[in-house]
């Protein structure tokens, strides 16, 4: 027998589609599939047929031609039908799942392409084919055909292929008066779903082609950075505050291709008294409070992986002996413990503070220094590429407002060149705040030159905004406003000091008291 695939079309009206049909039954046509299609006043049928012999094409399209009103009659490749479910077919095919479909007798009505990997059977050996014939250990879809449905069931199933651990989904196919007439099944690996959760656990790290800037002096630095990245050394990354040394140490550690995480450290952050456990750990009941199996420190976490050690110079020199017998030995021995324990860590150290006059005024230590100063990277400072501020500042105010949910916003010529000329003491991490200001003080699309505002005058401007706003919509506490004038002046100390240590120094207070201050205010200390 052969098989055809015909487009029909002609003026629509009662009684065509059987005229068609009487057509092809008098001359011994069998039709498969019929589908019509109206548009406008047109009818456009669509079938396919097997045509017993004597009886061909030819004489087939003869006699369809004796209908009155039919304007068009020709052959077809593919009916609009099998158009569909091949669309179908090719999302299924790109979906990370394996989908397996059978109707109500247990035959196999679909498999997309993981399902098919899965089973290692090509698709034209399983359509049709009784599920159970395949011999799946530990499948449960055909529960579905007179059960409930089940949900991230986990199963082993067992092919030729050898043995897979899935969470199994299935569900019944219903119709339209709620009889079952097939089922489904999603089957996703198990392995995949641990990389997913390792993804979201260890976030991606900055690689280099996300550093913003083309400017002579980045790129340099860049390229250098690069070439050590592939190496083991120890680095040492240098530059003013905000320059944006942690990108680069995160950037140089996914290069290297190390499997273990990458661990930044602020040790400017941490209290001497916990500066200690935090990095080499403590043994169980070392100290009062100290939890009963004890705790890894920061070398044993970055196992494999990289630790950045920022603002090093403010490490105290108590601990800085201990650190150097670590990077010396490459072994680790925790607080109150008197087992040693072999880490393979590599060490990326920052700092913007000048370690050579510290080790000259005995504020660091000598055999330290030149332990970590092996290869040292100068970050330059923004003033050092002015042709990346405007890079730089277009992607800072992308992302705020889509963080912010706000009507994307452009910087004018005139603002553009005022960024250009100013000194940038703060770096990048003042150029972010700056631009998260103008877009605050901007009421529309375009910032103004006028919304760009550096140093002490920002609070201010600032304030007068939060005071207008109080004006239209009053509702803040006398604490909500005291916290927000403390977020303010906290916030530019920090963009002017080198570490927190000189901030705090600056403003009069503790250096645990400024760290609980950031914390209550939910301040983010940016490296």
């Amino acid at each position: 027998m052969n098989t055809v695939k015909l487009q029909i079309a002609g003026t629509d009206r009662v009684g065509i589609v059987a005229n068609i049909a009487t057509v092809m039954s008098d001359r011994g046509a069998n039709i498969l599939s019929m589908e019509v299609e109206v548009v406008g006043d047109r009818a456009i049928v669509y079938l396919e047929a097997q045509l017993t012999p004597p009886l061909d094409l030819n004489e087939l399209l003869t006699g369809l031609r004796t209908i009155a009103s039919l304007t068009e009659i020709s052959p077809i490749h593919t009916l609009p039908l099998e158009k569909r479910e091949k669309r179908v077919q090719i999302v299924l095919d790109n979906i990370r799942d394996g989908i397996l479909a059978v109707d109500e007798t247990g035959k196999i009505t679909m498999v997309n392409q993981v399902a098919r990997e899965i089973l290692g059977t090509p698709e034209d050996d399983l359509i049709g084919r009784e599920l159970r014939a395949l011999e799946l250990s530990g499948s449960r879809i055909l529960d579905c055909l007179t059960g409930p449905g089940y949900r991230q069931v986990n199963r082993d199933l067992i092919t030729e292929r050898g043995r897979f651990q899935f969470l199994a989904t299935g569900k019944p196919i219903r119709d339209s008066r709620g009889q079952v007439v097939g089922a489904v099944e999603i089957l996703k690996e198990l392995r995949e779903i641990k990389e997913m959760a390792h993804a979201v656990s260890h976030p991606l790290q900055v690689t280099f082609r996300e550093i913003i800037g083309s400017s002579p002096a980045l790129r340099d630095v860049i390229s250098i950075a690069q070439k050590l990245a592939r190496t083991d050394p120890v680095v040492s990354l240098r530059g003013e505050s905000g320059t944006g040394k942690e990108l680069f140490a995160s950037a140089i550690h996914a290069e290297s291709g190390r499997p273990g995480p990458f661990v930044p450290v602020n040790c400017a952050a941490l209290p001497e008294t916990l500066l200690e456990s935090e990095l080499f750990g403590y043994a169980g009941g070392a100290f009062t409070g100290a939890r009963r199996e004890g705790k890894p420190g920061l070398f044993e976490i970055a196992q494999d992986g990289t630790l950045f050690l920022d603002e090093i110079a403010e490490i105290p020199l108590t601990l800085q002996a201990k650190m150097l017998r670590v990077l010396q030995e490459r072994r680790v021995r925790r607080i109150g413990g008197t087992r040693e324990m072999p880490v393979n860590v590599r060490i990326i150290t920052a700092t913007n503070k000048n370690l050579e006059r510290m080790m000259d005024q005995g504020l660091f230590r000598e055999d330290l220094y030149y332990r970590i100063n092996v290869f040292q990277i100068q970050i330059p400072a923004l003033r050092e590429r002015i042709e990346d501020i405007g890079p730089l500042a277009e992607h800072f105010l992308f992302h705020l407002n889509s963080t912010l949910g706000k009507t994307a916003q452009r910087l004018a010529p005139a603002a553009l060149a005022k960024l250009a000329g100013h000194r940038w003491p703060g770096n990048i991490r003042e150029l972010r705040n700056v631009i998260e200001r103008a877009s605050i003080l901007c009421p529309g699309a375009v910032i103004e030159a006028e919304h760009v505002l550096f140093g002490a005058g920002a609070p201010a401007a600032l304030a007068g905004e939060a005071l207008r706003s109080d004006t239209e919509q009053p509702g803040d506490s006398l604490g909500q406003q005291v916290d927000q004038f403390e977020r303010q002046v906290i916030s530019q100390r920090l963009q002017m000091s080198g570490s927190i240590r000189e901030a705090a120094r600056a403003l009069g207070v503790s250096h645990t008291t400024l760290l609980n201050k950031i914390k209550k205010l939910g301040l983010t200390l940016a490296r």
